[in-house]
Formats: structure tokens, C-alpha cells, sequence
């Protein structure tokens, strides 16, 4: 039977030992908790928080993320394409999410703010409209990946290939250019 758990605050409790009991969670607060290599599965997260917590490795399969922020959040490694995507929408802040995976989700409006994301996975995925603030995109992958009117003027160390990409409307900065134009293996002074 699954439970329920109402605006209740969660802190500094070790779930990768034991996991975090099985339901739906509602406007509830994670704080300094670690849940890496831990099996959230199948469980509801909606309008809740995370702050400061380990979430490394974590098995997120038909797991629901509604309206719900990261915010200094170590996050490596996570295959979010595994969660349910019904209603699916968050944002991340100052996260950690080297390795993470969004392989072909739809996440508009997505913003992410001073995070980490080398070697993140972003092919076939829908983004547009979506903020990348301050973020390291050192070798993301981004193949068929929607684009479009996302903000990436302070993003860095990106490549983007626009032949295989939809960048329409989408904004970079001077300094950024580079990340678009390197397969042509021109010089850029």
C-alpha cells in the first residue's frame, strides 16, 4: 500500500542503506540527505525540494518529478529518461549532474543555473524555451536535440552542431560562438 507524506520535512537521513519508503510526496523537503546507488522507483514527488543531498547513481525508474527544485545537489550519473513523464518538470540549481541522462524528453522551460554538466546526454530531447545559466556543457551530448529559444548566452564549453540540432531563436553570446562552429575547424580570434 502506498503512503503519503504531506509537508513534511526530511534532514540528513541516510537512504542509501535503507530506502525511502515507498509513495507519494507532496510539498515535502529533502535536506542533507544521501540516497546515492538507492532505489526510489515508482514514487511520487511533487512541488518538493532538494537541497544538499547525494542522489548519485539513484534508480529513478517510472519515479514522478512535478514541480520539484535541486538545488546543490550532487546528481551523477541519473537517467531522468527513466522516470515517468507524465507532468514531468523541475529545475536545477548549482547541481552536479555530470553523467546524467535526458535522452529524449520533453523539458521545456527547463532552467538550470550554475550546474555541472559534462558529458550530460541531451539527444532527442525537447528543451525549448529552457535557461542553461553559468553551466559547464563540456562534451553533452547534443544530437536531435530541440533547441529552440533556449538561453545559453553564459553556458560554456559546449558543442552544437546546428546542422543536427533545432537552434531557431536560441541565444549565445559572442564569446560562445566557437561551440557552434567546431566542426569546421576554422580559427575563431
Amino acid at each position: 500500500m502506498s503512503r503519503y507524506f504531506e509537508d513534511e520535512e526530511f534532514k540528513g537521513i541516510n537512504y542509501s542503506k535503507t530506502n525511502l519508503p515507498k509513495g507519494d510526496y507532496e510539498n515535502c523537503k529533502f535536506s542533507g540527505c544521501n540516497f546515492s546507488n538507492s532505489d526510489l522507483s515508482y514514487i511520487n514527488f511533487i512541488e518538493c525540494s532538494f537541497e544538499d543531498c547525494d542522489m548519485s547513481m539513484v534508480n529513478l525508474m517510472q519515479a514522478s518529478f512535478k514541480e520539484v527544485t535541486f538545488k546543490t545537489c550532487k546528481l551523477l550519473g541519473l537517467h531522468f529518461e527513466h522516470c515517468h513523464t507524465f507532468l514531468m518538470s523541475f529545475s536545477f540549481e548549482g547541481c552536479n549532474l555530470k553523467l546524467a541522462s535526458f535522452y529524449g524528453l520533453t523539458l521545456k522551460n527547463t532552467s538550470f543555473k550554475s550546474c555541472n554538466l559534462q558529458e550530460a546526454d541531451f539527444g532527442e530531447a525537447d528543451f525549448t524555451g529552457s535557461k542553461f545559466m553559468d553551466c559547464d556543457l563540456g562534451q553533452a551530448v547534443f544530437e536531435n536535440t530541440n533547441l529552440e529559444k533556449v538561453d545559453l548566452r553564459t553556458a560554456f564549453n559546449f558543442i552544437i552542431d546546428p546542422d543536427n540540432n533545432r537552434i531557431k531563436k536560441a541565444k549565445f553570446s559572442n564569446n560562445s560562438l566557437a561551440g557552434l562552429l567546431t566542426k569546421y575547424d576554422i580559427e575563431i580570434e
